[in-house]
């Protein structure tokens, strides 16, 4: 095993790639990440220390003799050119296995690229936050309570009335998730509404024949972009940066935002309209156009959509003539924040979305069996 130097830390295994591409799980003492469409072997866990004196779960992966050589090589603060080779210390195999499926499932919550243009379902979030929160408890050992991906209390209580509902439709697998779940809660003390009466209603079910055929768990449509704005001068398409939006809002296909720039009187504007996915709101979600010197901003609102006032070079407000004179191909659309993100990175992960949905291995998630089982 080789310790190197990472920005002032200690880290252990291979680099992994960028967002969003990258499954994180935070533990005590340290952070694990996997790149999230490569090997899902141990040898693949990149683990950054962050405070090694409170990772003292690192017996479980490393064996004691492997901890005390860590902890001994870590007692001193890297600089930045920093390395330590342990010598026959490694992994042991499977023992972060657990902690991967945790962080791909919180991975999913943040990236899973649901979309109706690309024909990928989205999944469940109750059911994603139930079968993530009982992994966390599952892994006390490793999680502690001030951890950012800790709080079970929060994965839970959003989710009752979703659950309850989940209950109607009888599938026995998701029946015991549920189960499993409203036990969790009460060992928990999640207190929030809805919550007891789901506790009576799984002490009180009777598992019927399911009522709900699996198309259910379907996406729901996408929103019509509408007609071209009158007094037309330009138009096109552009893409959403996954990481500088935030997540379960947009549909995750590329060029999902129109644009057009439009004479309104003796001015020019500019209209967007993205497609939105939801649950999440695109309410507020800030949107810049620029071509050359022309600049524009504004917000989205709850229909995913914003009219922007554009300006010139000199700041002033940019004439219908000034529109007509632009040549308009090189616009640059930005819908939240600017960020260094591929469309190379999200094709990436919808091939890896794609191969889950179409063979759910081992490791999937409820969520996506029943979304790979949808006739959607």
């Amino acid at each position: 095993m080789r310790l190197v130097a990472d920005s002032g830390l200690w880290r252990i295994g291979p680099a992994v790639a960028a967002v969003p591409l990258v499954a994180v799980l935070e533990v005590d003492g340290a952070v694990l990440a996997w790149t999230v469409d490569e090997s899902v072997d141990a040898s693949g866990a990149q683990i950054t220390l962050t405070d090694a004196a409170r990772a003292d779960w690192l017996w479980r992966v490393l064996g004691e003799d492997g901890h005390q050589a860590l902890a001994a090589a870590t007692a001193v603060a890297p600089d930045h050119e920093a390395a330590v080779d342990l010598s026959g210390i490694e992994l042991r195999p499977g023992a972060v296995d657990g902690l991967r499926r945790l962080a791909v499932g919180h991975w999913l919550r943040r990236w899973w690229p649901a979309s109706v243009r690309d024909g990928i379902l989205g999944l469940d979030p109750a059911l994603l936050d139930a079968e993530i929160a009982l992994l966390t408890s599952d892994a006390e050992d490793f999680v502690g309570e001030d951890s950012l991906d800790a709080d079970i209390g929060a994965l839970l209580a959003p989710h009752a009335g979703a659950l309850a509902m989940h209950l109607l439709v009888g599938d026995p697998r998701v029946v015991e998730l549920v189960r499993k779940s409203v036990r969790l809660a009460e060992d928990i003390g999640v207190d929030a509404p809805g919550w007891a009466d789901l506790s009576d209603a799984v002490d009180n079910l009777q598992l019927q024949p399911a009522a709900v055929h699996q198309d259910d768990y379907a996406l729901a449509a996408g929103r019509d972009t509408g007609p071209a704005p009158p007094g037309l001068i330009a138009r096109g398409a552009a893409s959403i940066a996954w990481s500088g939006v935030p997540g379960g809002v947009f549909d995750a296909a590329e060029d999902t935002v129109g644009w057009a720039v439009a004479a309104d009187g003796d001015a020019a504007t500019a209209t967007l309209h993205t497609a939105v996915i939801g649950p999440g709101s695109p309410a507020g979600v800030p949107v810049a156009l620029r071509c050359g010197d022309i600049t524009g901003v504004g917000v989205l609102d709850a229909s995913g959509r914003a009219t922007i006032p554009l300006l010139d070079r000199s700041n002033a407000a940019l004439t219908a003539a000034g529109g007509w004179d632009q040549d308009w191909s090189a616009t640059a659309v930005t819908v939240g924040a600017e960020v260094a993100e591929t469309a190379d990175a999200r094709e990436r992960v919808r091939r890896f979305a794609r191969r889950r949905l179409a063979l759910p291995g081992p490791d999937a998630f409820l969520a996506e069996t029943l979304a790979a089982e949808s006739d959607y």
